[in-house]
């Protein structure tokens, strides 16, 4: 598996991954068409953001990753995986390489945005519960993580 920074070219194809991967969870189709606009990474995001992917020994991107500023902290704004890349290690090699990006920049820690069904992912990661906030888009109330360095 190769991790390469993103390109503008990658922006198309990283939406409709996110939109794939989201929808691996059952959410419904109203759902997901409310979060269209949500899961779409803006140009400025690839170009002046922190944005990988994971690509096979075939070239094929199974997974992508990004962190945003808020303020003083440093947020994972995105980590998905092709769902029949679900399993593979892709997620882990993505978050690896994202701590590494992390440490990097000198940061103390980065927080996590979690969709209730990722949470398990990056506990077992090795983040730590640390509160909740309102999703943009749905409204939902989800957990937010921190990731200690």
């Amino acid at each position: 598996m190769t991790i390469r920074r993103t390109r503008a070219a990658d922006r198309d194809m990283l939406a409709a991954l996110a939109f794939r991967s989201k929808a691996h969870w059952g959410y419904d189709d109203a759902f997901m068409e409310r979060s269209r606009d949500v899961l779409t990474p803006s140009d400025d995001y690839l170009a002046n953001d922190p944005v990988y992917v994971a690509e096979d020994d075939a070239g094929t991107v199974v997974g992508f990753y990004g962190f945003v500023r808020e303020v003083r902290e440093l947020w994972l704004n995105d980590l998905w995986v092709e769902p029949d890349a679900i399993g593979s290690g892709a997620g882990r090699a993505l978050f690896a390489h994202a701590v590494e990006t992390a440490r990097a920049a000198c940061e103390a820690a980065f927080f996590i945005e979690s969709d209730p069904n990722a949470e398990g992912f990056y506990l077992a990661m090795g983040a730590a519960r640390a509160g909740e906030r309102v999703a943009a888009g749905s409204g939902r109330v989800l957990p937010v993580l921190r990731y200690d360095l």
